[in-house]
């Protein structure tokens, strides 16, 4: 069973709309220009971004894909504060997360300015250099198509239900 909830993959320009649901949710406004890879199917609101590799000054933005759709964030931010990073990296294992960081930074330079000298964007996923920082990042990316062992195993924990408000009991 593929355990992706009612999700839709698309690479869709964000419309004034989803420029107001996408602050709503970051509870602030974007920084920088992104397009939305991820909406829910059911009302296609937006779930993950996918930002540009630099805001419009030239700062580097090392998160690529933002997790912010409801209920998506919340579960995983449960599953993070029940252990899941620990957990996933003894799981998955530091070469595998190793691998997936270089093809995320990878991606991620490839959508640089062509000729660009400037400051880059560094590290992996949510530029992280070592292990993983954050479930959210992970689990975006493996959303938006991403060959991520992290967020495949996000996607399996919270199948289980371990991002319930009340995980299950072993």
């Amino acid at each position: 069973m593929d355990p992706r909830p009612a999700t839709v993959v698309v690479d869709d320009e964000p419309t004034a709309a989803d420029l107001d649901a996408v602050a709503a949710l970051l509870d602030r406004a974007p920084k920088g220009s992104f397009r939305i890879v991820v909406r829910h199917a059911g009302d296609g609101s937006p779930v993950v971004i996918r930002n540009h590799p630099l805001l419009a000054d030239g700062t580097p933005m090392p998160t690529r894909y933002w997790l912010l759709g409801e209920p998506e964030r919340t579960m995983v931010s449960r599953l993070e504060s029940r252990g899941g990073v620990h957990r996933v990296e003894d799981e998955v294992g530091m070469a595998a997360i190793a691998a997936a960081h270089d093809r995320y930074a990878a991606e991620r330079d490839a959508d640089l300015p062509p000729g660009w000298t400037g400051p880059r964007p560094s590290a992996g996923v949510g530029g992280t250099r070592r292990g993983v920082k954050c479930l959210h990042a992970h689990y975006a990316w493996w959303l938006a198509g991403g060959d991520d062992p992290v967020g495949a195993w996000v996607a399996d924990r919270l199948a289980a239900g371990d991002g319930d408000r009340v995980p299950p009991t072993s």
